[in-house]
């Protein structure tokens, strides 16, 4: 399956904010308060989103490089390049993780050049630390967010 980037625009910013995970994946859902902040995040260009569509040109994922792919709380003092992503919520489940992951990071390779990829995910997140660990990041940390206490792990993988 070959997959296209784009820069993010407003238009695509929009539809993945009304994307809905459901419990407990619902964790990721933006707050309705939060939106208008949240489409300003998306077109910063210094904390590049890009969206992820088929050949059909149907949105089916989205990703990012750099600090906003961080959570305050993290230790982020190694030289990596960090990465978030998130998948359309009718496509999770469907063995396409592991595919969006490794394009994610062959257009990393190639964008930026980095000799270290970092993830960080939710530590109830189990699925999503199998599908990381399957792709070849090992875990280097555990840390809880520094606003609520949440858990995570940050994990890497060399380019």
């Amino acid at each position: 399956m070959t997959f296209i980037f784009l820069p993010m625009n407003e238009a695509n910013a929009r539809v993945i904010l009304t994307w809905r995970y459901d419990e407990p994946y619902d964790f990721y859902n933006p707050k309705s308060t939060e939106i208008e902040h949240n489409v300003q995040q998306f077109l910063d260009q210094e904390n590049a989103y890009y969206t992820m569509t088929n050949a059909r040109g149907d949105l089916v994922a989205y990703c990012c490089f750099g600090q906003d792919a961080r959570v305050k709380g993290g230790d982020y003092s190694i030289t990596a390049l960090d990465v978030g992503f998130g998948l359309r919520p009718n496509l999770t489940r469907r063995g396409l993780t592991l595919r969006i992951i490794n394009a994610v990071l062959s257009y990393a390779k190639s964008t930026f050049a980095p000799t270290l990829f970092c993830v960080t995910v939710a530590e109830f997140n189990l699925q999503a630390l199998r599908i990381c660990e399957k792709a070849g990041f090992q875990q280097v940390q555990t840390f809880q967010r520094d606003f609520d206490g949440k858990a995570f792990v940050v994990l890497t993988k060399k380019a």
